[in-house]
Formats: C-alpha cells, sequence, structure tokens
C-alpha cells in the first residue's frame, strides 16, 4: 500500500497558525487532521470555551483543556436528530449481514509481510504474480495455492499451505476483517488484501453465515450507527463553514460561506 505524503514546501497555516515544522513530511490525510483539529481549536476560542492563551502545537496533539473546549463545541453547535424508525429498519434492511451473530469463515492465505524499510512497490510487484497464478488455478485440481503459501508466505500458516482454520471477525484485524465478513464470495478473493501486516491473498474456502438477528435485538445498534453517520455529516458541514471563514494556507479542505452544505 503506497502512502499518500505531502513534503511540505513551506509550513502551512491556519489563520497563520502553523500546523507543522519547516520540511517535515506528513500524508496529506494527516496535514488535513491537524488542520481540521486547529480550526476547532481556534473556534473554541473563539466562542470563549478556551483561554485565549492556549497554545497551538505543531505535532498535532492539542491540549488537555482544549480537547475538553472542542468537546464542547461540538455539544453547543451540532445538531444530531435521533434516527426514525423508517429509517432504522431501511438501513436495517440494507445491512443485515452486519448484524448477524456467529458468522465464521475458513481460510487460508499467503502474506507478504511489510516490515520497517520495506519497499511496497516492489513488495506488491512481487505478490501480484503469486496472486495471478493462484487466481488462474482456482478450483483446479491440482493445489497451486497450499504450494504458493509454502514457498512464498511469511506467515508461519504457510508450512500448512497457509490454512488459519476458521476465524470470525473477532479473530482479524478489523481491515483484514472488512475484506472476509458479510459478503459471499467463496474461492480466492479477487484481489490483494491491505492489512497492517501486509499484502495477503485469501482463499475462503468455506462460509458459515451465522444467525440472523431480529431487527428488536438490535434496534440500539442500529440507531448508534445511524447516530454516528449524521454525526461525522454534521462535523463535516461545520468543518467547511469554519474553513470557508478562516485563511488557509498550505493544505486543501472543502470550505464553504453557508450552512447549506451537502
Amino acid at each position: 500500500m503506497t502512502t499518500d505524503t505531502f513534503l511540505a514546501p513551506r509550513v502551512a497555516r491556519i489563520n497563520g497558525v502553523a500546523l507543522n515544522t519547516p520540511g517535515e513530511s506528513l500524508s496529506s490525510d494527516d496535514l488535513r487532521q491537524r488542520a481540521c483539529t486547529e480550526l476547532l481549536r481556534q473556534a473554541a476560542q473563539a466562542a470563549g470555551l478556551l483561554a485565549a492563551s492556549d497554545a497551538a502545537s505543531t505535532d498535532g496533539i492539542v491540549s488537555e483543556a482544549a480537547s475538553a473546549a472542542i468537546e464542547a463545541l461540538l455539544e453547543q453547535n451540532l445538531k444530531v436528530p435521533d434516527p426514525s424508525e423508517e429509517a432504522c429498519r431501511r438501513h436495517y434492511g440494507a445491512h443485515a449481514s452486519t448484524y448477524r451473530t456467529g458468522e465464521r469463515v475458513r481460510v487460508r492465505h499467503i502474506l507478504f509481510a511489510v516490515t520497517p524499510g520495506v519497499d511496497v512497490v516492489a513488495l506488491r510487484k512481487r505478490a501480484e504474480p503469486v496472486f495471478l497464478d493462484v487466481r488462474c488455478h482456482d478450483g483446479q485440481a491440482s493445489d497451486r495455492f497450499a504450494g504458493a503459501a509454502r514457498a512464498w508466505s511469511n506467515c508461519p500458516s504457510g508450512a500448512e499451505g497457509g490454512d488459519l482454520g476458521w476465524l470470525g471477525a473477532e479473530d482479524c484485524a478489523p481491515e483484514f476483517a472488512r475484506e472476509l465478513f458479510g459478503r459471499v464470495e467463496v474461492g480466492v478473493l479477487p484481489r490483494l488484501v491491505h492489512s497492517r501486516f501486509g499484502l495477503h491473498i485469501v482463499e475462503v474456502l468455506q462460509r458459515d453465515p451465522g444467525v440472523a438477528q431480529p431487527f428488536e435485538s438490535v434496534r440500539g445498534a442500529v440507531e448508534m450507527a445511524l447516530r454516528q453517520q449524521a454525526f461525522v455529516t454534521a462535523l463535516r458541514q461545520y468543518l467547511s463553514l469554519l474553513a470557508g471563514a478562516a485563511t488557509v494556507e498550505g493544505v486543501e479542505l472543502e470550505a464553504a460561506d453557508t450552512p447549506l452544505v451537502r
């Protein structure tokens, strides 16, 4: 997985306040996160929730007082309505697999591990021919996958042909679980799976779909999911308004001058 890196030609600023040190290398996501935090910190000061003496930071970590003030600011300004019964049932119907219990998959994989200093582009170039080979032989009598796992995998399971056995979502890193659960695919997945451990070629051997939960038993979880979605939307709109009123230098932010933001 490549990293989108922003090497600042100059210091990025919000209303003249520096977000980074000269020449500091940051991903664009990290720089935007710092910018959004600084917008909120300054808004908390303007609202009288944070002392004017609170110092900005160029490492992205705000003071404890600023963190509390930002929380109070958001509570005052973000109005997140309770989801309606209709919205909850519609979300449940569209995401029923999310609310199943006991879902398991029997999986094997070939891991191309990311280690300190590894060239990720070169790692992908090494993984892709192996991936294409096992995909081309998927379902055929010759077990190409097990042989490739023994030859290439950086996981101890490689000695067993990559077999990880039966897994539940709680057994996996979240980014790995997202590619496995709530799906119907069986066989070699049609893409390399990225995780914190590296690049995986994954074969789903069997699926146990688990047990569907009735709406009433998961109503609270559905409401929480919809509230979180509404909060994220409201926060993005609020940040857009703050950015529209600010002097923003060296970082790309969505800005608006009206509350009618989508």
